[in-house]
C-alpha cells in the first residue's frame, strides 16, 4: 500500500516508523517505486535510508539513482525475464517457473544474445500456444520497440501511446538490456504531466506538495509570476477592446440596419 500513496503521506509515515520497519519496507519495495520515492527526498535523507538496504538492493538503488532525473532510467525495474534464441518451449516454461515470481511482469519475455544484447521480445501468449519443439528464434518477428535509459520520460509516454504494450525494454547505447518500464509507471508520469498542464492553463504552477503544507513565500513565488502574466494579458485585452469600442458600436448599428432593410 505504501507504494501507491502520495509522497507527503509516505514521508509522514516514514517519520513515525521504527528503523526495523523502515528497513523491511524499503527492501520489499519494487526497485522502480523505491527509486521514485528516493527521488523526492533530500540527499542527506537518501544517504541514511540507503544504508538500511541489503548490499544487493543498495547496489540496485544506487544504479537507478545514477540516471538523470526525469529520464527513463529512473522508471525502469531490473526485474524481468530473459531467454535465449536456441531455447525450446519446455525450457522457457521451466525458466519462467523458476524466476517468474521475482519478475515485474511475465506477459512479455525478452530475447538476448550471449553478450546481453536485446534481440527481440516474445509474448507469453505465443509461448503457451507454440508446439513443444518450437524454438524461441521461430517466434521472433523483428518488431522490437525499445527505450534508451537516458531518454526523457515524456518520450516514453508518447511511445507507449502509439504502441499497445504492457511493458517496454530499456537498453544502453550498445543495446545491452538494462531493465523494463511497465505501463503503470508510464500512466503515473502521464497523469503528472496532465495535472501540470491543467495547472498552467489555469494560471498556476505545480506545487509538487499539498497546498496546506506549502509556505507563504513558496506559494507567492509559485503563483506571483502567473498572476502578473494574466494581469498584463487582461490589461492588454481591455485596452484593445476600449480602442475599438467605437468601431464595434458602428458595426453593430450597421448590422441591425441591414437586417431591418432585408426584412422590409
Amino acid at each position: 500500500m505504501f507504494r501507491i500513496l502520495d509522497f507527503p503521506t509516505q514521508e509522514r509515515i516514514l517519520k513515525k516508523l521504527p528503523a526495523s520497519l523502515i528497513r523491511e519496507l524499503l527492501n520489499e519495495m519494487p526497485p522502480d517505486d523505491r527509486t521514485s520515492f528516493f527521488s523526492e527526498l533530500k540527499g542527506d535523507v537518501v544517504k541514511r535510508l540507503i544504508i538500511l538496504l541489503t548490499p544487493e538492493e543498495r547496489k540496485e538503488a544506487l544504479s537507478l539513482l545514477g540516471y538523470p532525473e526525469d529520464s527513463v532510467g529512473r522508471l525502469m525495474t531490473p526485474d524481468y525475464i530473459t531467454v535465449k534464441e536456441h531455447w525450446t518451449m519446455p525450457r522457457v516454461l521451466d525458466h519462467i517457473r523458476r524466476y517468474g515470481s521475482a519478475s515485474e511482469t511475465i506477459d512479455v519475455l525478452y530475447v538476448i544474445d550471449s553478450d546481453g544484447k536485446l534481440v527481440d521480445d516474445v509474448k507469453i501468449k505465443d509461448i503457451l500456444l507454440a508446439e513443444p519443439d518450437t524454438k524461441v528464434e521461430d517466434l521472433i518477428d523483428n518488431r522490437l520497440i525499445s527505450l534508451h535509459a537516458d531518454d526523457p520520460q515524456e518520450e516514453a509516454v508518447t511511445i507507449f501511446r502509439m504502441n499497445n504494450r504492457v511493458a517496454l525494454p530499456v537498453v544502453d547505447e550498445q543495446d545491452i538490456m538494462l531493465g523494463i518500464v511497465t505501463i503503470d509507471d508510464i500512466l503515473w508520469v502521464a497523469n503528472e504531466e496532465y495535472t501540470e498542464d491543467m495547472q498552467r492553463m489555469g494560471g498556476t504552477e505545480a506545487l509538487d506538495e499539498p497546498y496546506l503544507d506549502v509556505s507563504i513565500w513558496h506559494l507567492v513565488k509559485k503563483r506571483a509570476g502567473w498572476l502578473i502574466v494574466l494581469f498584463l494579458g487582461q490589461l492588454l485585452t481591455f485596452n484593445v477592446l476600449q480602442a475599438y469600442e467605437a468601431k464595434f458600436t458602428t458595426i453593430l448599428v450597421l448590422f441591425d440596419a441591414c437586417n431591418h432593410v432585408q426584412r422590409w
